[in-house]
């Protein structure tokens, strides 16, 4: 099956759940927040557990917060860390000032402004609360790995945010050709890789 007639299979699928995105509410977007703090080279359905099991917390606390990180992230002491400082953040700067009109600014202003936040996890963020309008990319393992295999990019190392932009544009470029939105790409090689369409 290439890439068009398995894209038409999981289309609604895949829309679907971009339109959940969209449509989530306020309320849940700190929710993402920490769940985009934690993923890093870490099984994101773990770690969408144990955001699940932070929000039952009435208050972060070092000892907690680690308990929950320990068996489902990696380096869980220094996320520890972020998720510490994470409700006062978002309270006191992020929560007034992402912006679901300019995904490229409120990316940049996440990465400035938010320790533990970089290209890749400020761009996951504001997509799964669905401020990236295509017009940012996620770019995982399972992205670079099918623009290699797709002869879109010749190295899958990202050294730089400069590397970062050049790679995003590629892939912009390429998603443009194929007729497919990025942010309905990126879902269906996640399907692909891990068999269901998930964050």
């Amino acid at each position: 099956m290439n890439i068009q007639q398995e894209y038409s299979s999981k289309k609604s699928e895949i829309q679907k759940r971009l339109k959940q995105f969209k449509e989530l509410p306020e309320k849940k977007y700190f929710s993402e927040f920490l769940f985009c703090l934690l993923t890093p080279q870490s099984n994101a359905q773990k770690c969408w557990q144990a955001v699940e099991e932070l929000s039952e917390l009435s208050t972060f606390t070092e000892k907690k917060v680690e308990e929950i990180l320990r068996p489902k992230t990696r380096f869980y002491k220094t996320k520890t860390k972020y998720i510490l400082s994470a409700p006062y953040l978002w309270r006191k700067e992020i929560k007034s000032k992402i912006r679901a009109d300019d995904p490229d600014w409120s990316r940049h202003w996440l990465i400035e402004v938010v320790k533990g936040m970089g290209m890749k996890e400020s761009s996951h963020f504001l997509r799964n609360i669905g401020f990236s309008n295509n017009k940012i990319a996620i770019l995982d393992r399972h992205i670079l790995k099918n623009l290699e295999k797709n002869k879109i990019i010749e190295n899958t190392k990202i050294k730089s945010k400069k590397d970062y932009l050049e790679i995003e544009q590629k892939f912009l470029n390429f998603a443009k050709s194929i007729n497919i939105p990025i942010d309905e790409l990126d879902l269906l090689w996640w399907s692909q890789e891990n068999g269901k369409i998930f964050k």
